[in-house]
């Protein structure tokens, strides 16, 4: 139950806004990280000490992903939605697919094009990060059918990318 009641309070004040964080430098995110970890340890009952599991070990274990890679799995289902359903408007216009030659039809057809920028802060842009986490995931999660599966695949991903096995 404690971790059903975190999930849905705290985590989502984790989720509100923090996509504008993405590219920023890790003292932004790390107050956050932070945050999180604190609420994994009141989630399993545990106190900090060196018998006991890092923080780490209590995101892995209740399958939570870091800020960073929530941050990244949030952009991509913007992305995601965006594209299938076209909402929200003001999103899905900054969005497009990358022009494909016969050649590359087939490798390519599922990417987005990044557009040009010539300052970090610009990289930053829903319009310019969004493609470069879309075009970062694997075929078999760009070519899902429904929000559900993507989530699902998309999670599996970022976490085994998060938390590599030994």
């Amino acid at each position: 139950m404690a971790v059903s009641v975190a999930s849905a309070l705290v985590s989502s004040r984790f989720d509100y806004a923090n996509s504008v964080l993405f590219g920023c430098p890790q003292k932004h995110t790390t107050r956050i990280q932070q945050a999180q970890h604190a609420l994994a340890r009141v989630v399993t009952q545990q106190r900090s000490g060196s018998s006991l599991p890092t923080s780490t070990e209590l995101l892995k274990q209740l399958h939570w992903l870091p800020i960073e890679w929530h941050i990244r799995f949030k952009l991509a289902t913007l992305t995601f939605k965006a594209l299938h359903t076209g909402h929200p408007p003001y999103l899905a216009d900054l969005l497009q697919y990358h022009k494909t030659t016969k050649s590359t039809r087939l490798s390519a057809s599922h990417l987005l094009s990044v557009p040009w920028h010539n300052l970090s802060f610009g990289s930053r842009a829903f319009r310019i990060s969004a493609p470069k986490i879309w075009n970062s995931l694997p075929p078999h999660i760009l070519q899902s059918q429904t929000l559900d599966s993507f989530r699902r695949h998309l999670k599996t991903y970022y976490f085994q990318s998060a938390y590599p096995a030994p």
